[in-house]
């Protein structure tokens, strides 16, 4: 039997978990750190992995849920963490480098629970192409020793989605999700308030049928980003959606015509900021 290049990954991400032994994984629900729990279990036994889910006001209470259903799928041990990222006076300022501080507190907790219940590896779902954008939490991940065995294995996100429908997993086709801190321009000091009207205003999208959805605030202004295709569709029901996001206190609506882009908010950071990190 030939072995294709994602077979070959495969072992190669198999092979890279054998090394480690015993492990905390970084479970959000997205495909990436499913397909590391759902291989770590599979090559370590549900004994030696332990999935940690973070709940937090950065995401929502929807992904939180559905991390901890997917987790009891796999079959996982699970344990649930609360991290309160607006403390921190940097992501609650949303600074560029608030990620790196959030991150930081992330791995802070998961590396407590690796040394308390006597596991080797805080291990996540970073893949090769999160190496090819701004990212300050790949920073705080080395720095807490933490292990991305998917990047270590090769991974690219389009070899994820092969092994994740290969596998059955039921997620193979989620839309990725992120902090909500990336819908607001860097400086803005973020409050439950702003962080709901966005969550509310994206829910209701989502519900109206656009997966892949944002909603960028800028003060008054809801900045709407959809993907190309759906653009005529968001236009055909602008009035309903107008009104709605009025209702959750915005004076504007607007939608970018430019469509949705990953990671928006980066461009208003200078090359010196954007090489910090």
């Amino acid at each position: 039997m030939v072995m294709t290049k994602i077979d070959s990954k495969h072992v190669q991400l198999e092979n890279e978990l054998r090394k480690m032994g015993k492990v905390v994984v970084a479970f959000s629900g997205g495909i990436d750190s499913t397909v590391v729990l759902d291989t770590a279990i599979k090559t370590l036994g549900k004994d030696n992995v332990l999935a940690v889910i973070a709940n937090s006001i950065l995401f929502s209470d929807d992904e939180f849920e559905k991390a901890i259903h997917l987790a009891n799928q796999l079959g996982a041990t699970i344990r649930t963490i609360e991290i309160d990222y607006l403390s921190e006076e940097h992501v609650a300022h949303n600074t560029p480098d608030s990620w790196y501080y959030a991150k930081k507190l992330f791995y802070n907790q998961l590396t407590q629970i690796k040394d308390q219940l006597g596991y080797r590896f805080v291990i996540d779902g970073m893949i090769m192409d999160d190496l090819n954008d701004y990212r300050p939490g790949l920073r705080a991940r080395d720095e807490a020793g933490a292990k991305s065995p998917l990047e270590m294995a090769k991974f690219y996100k389009s070899d994820v989605r092969h092994l994740a429908q290969q596998s059955h997993l039921e997620n193979w086709s989620k839309v990725p999700s992120c902090s909500v801190a990336s819908r607001f321009p860097y400086g803005t000091t973020l409050t439950e308030a702003l962080i709901n009207r966005v969550m509310l205003s994206e829910k209701y999208l989502r519900n109206l049928g656009f997966s892949t959805v944002r909603v960028r605030n800028h003060g008054d202004v809801a900045r709407i980003e959809v993907p190309q295709s759906d653009i005529e569709a968001l236009i055909n029901q602008r009035e309903q959606i107008n009104h709605q996001l009025k209702q959750y206190g915005y004076g504007f609506v607007a939608m970018d015509l430019g469509g949705f882009v990953s990671g928006h908010m980066n461009e208003q950071l200078s090359h010196e900021q954007l090489a910090k990190f």
